[in-house]
């Protein structure tokens, strides 16, 4: 059986008050589309296609990528004129599974399960159960426990308004089922829209099985609609991510405090403290204790290395051993041989840190190759730009810098070489 996914992705968004459109708005570090995206490639469908609309040119440059299919919904006249819009490239023996930009979470098991319902040609349903359904379309069943339509919040009736079972708008069907019920659509109603719900009545009407699949639970379904749900979105991503760091083995000091913004690998007996946020690609070997207030973005820290609280790290490798901060600041292009040090208030860029070497206090080290076993004392400084120009400093082995030293780029010391305080 072959898949075909459509997203609806062509909504303005008003509701988030911002100049973008909804569906890139940020999530983890990645816009809410690239989410939805993710999930459905994780079914490896034949085709993706994405209906798109308001802001297109931007999601499209946001999300390119050879497997996406972009449809362009010129008029917006509603969900079902939106998925109709993409089944003209569907092949009519693939089943159709329909998301949504703006619901990013929903669990590769559940789209699974949903795919598999309609796997006999029915029109297969996702469904919830809340406590608090206000808003949402009600499932309505029949005495035999059949879904029968769905039936909006305005347009129900106080019996109906009572039911917990509530639609998400995630359906699959086979596309020639789908493409036919669509056509049968029409837009009398209050805003003379195609309702991709209407399928549903439609279908019970013409003798066609209508499955519902409910979700494990209403969190993973929720839409995004303003910043309130974005912000609630946000934090059971953030609690994803926590439950599978640590059933990895790592260590989470609290994981109501923990922020992923991008991929996080670590090794085993890894311990993270209160208010760290992890940004792109971050890489942590076994044993390695990140202390609370820490910022990493695309970082490779090798075993047993120490991050002490307050440290920001952009674009480091560091090797086995390393000590850095507290309160330092650890630009792109650094890289640290294992056991080196680096203290207080420190601050590298661009630079080569050798095996053993040791930057422990107030000093600044740019475009600078150190060698091994090297100590620069506190206050000191390559001077690395001319105000045109950045010049490179190296220094040797088991050399001692003393504090308070300005080393004017381009400069070179020698192996065992000692250079006086000030």
């Amino acid at each position: 059986m072959s898949l075909s996914i459509v997203v609806l992705a062509a909504g303005e968004g008003t509701r988030m008050r911002s100049a973008q459109p909804k569906v890139l708005a940020d999530l983890g570090g990645r816009p809410l589309l690239w989410h939805v995206l993710e999930g459905a490639r994780a079914l490896a469908p034949r085709r993706m296609s994405v209906v798109v609309g308001a802001g297109a040119e931007a999601v499209r440059e946001a999300l390119e990528a050879d497997d996406v299919t972009w449809v362009t919904q010129a008029q917006r006249l509603g969900t079902g004129h939106a998925v109709q819009q993409a089944l003209p490239a569907v092949a009519s023996g693939d089943t159709v599974l329909v998301l949504y930009g703006d619901v990013p979470l929903v669990s590769e098991d559940t789209l699974r399960r949903l795919v598999a319902a309609a796997a006999d040609g029915s029109l297969a349903l996702l469904t919830a159960i809340t406590d608090a359904p206000e808003g949402y379309g009600r499932i309505v069943r029949n005495a035999d426990n059949a879904v029968t339509a769905i039936v909006e919040q305005r347009d129900a009736s106080p019996e109906q308004r009572s039911i917990r079972e509530i639609n998400t708008g995630l359906m699959a069907a086979p596309g020639n089922l789908l493409g036919e019920l669509l056509q049968r659509v029409d837009n009398g109603n209050a805003q003379g829209e195609y309702y991709l719900t209407d399928v549903v009545s439609l279908a019970v009407a013409g003798g066609h099985a209508v499955t519902p699949v409910i979700a494990d639970n209403l969190g993973e379904v929720a839409g995004v609609n303003d910043r309130e749900q974005l912000a609630a979105a946000e934090r059971r991503l953030q609690q994803r991510h926590a439950r599978q760091l640590m059933h990895a083995g790592v260590t989470l000091r609290d994981p109501a405090r923990y922020d992923q913004r991008g991929s996080v690998v670590c090794g085993t007996d890894t311990t993270i403290d209160v208010n760290v946020v992890f940004e792109g690609r971050v890489t942590l070997g076994a044993r390695v204790r990140i202390g609370a207030h820490c910022h990493l973005r695309d970082c490779e820290l090798g075993d047993d290395v120490e991050v002490l609280p307050f440290s920001h790290l952009d674009g480091v490798r560091a090797g086995h051993g390393v000590r850095i901060g507290p309160y330092a600041r650890v630009r792109p292009g650094t890289v640290l041989a294992e056991d080196a040090r680096v203290g207080n208030f420190v601050e590298i860029k661009q630079s080569d840190i050798g095996a053993g070497s040791k930057i422990n206090h107030l000093s600044y080290v740019g475009d600078a190759a150190l060698g091994s076993g090297v100590n620069i004392g506190a206050g000191t400084i390559t001077c690395n730009y001319d105000g045109a120009n950045k010049h490179r400093t190296v220094i040797g082995d088991d050399v001692f810098v003393g504090s308070d030293t300005q080393l004017v780029a381009p400069v070179k010391v020698g192996d065992g070489a000692t250079i006086g305080a000030g």
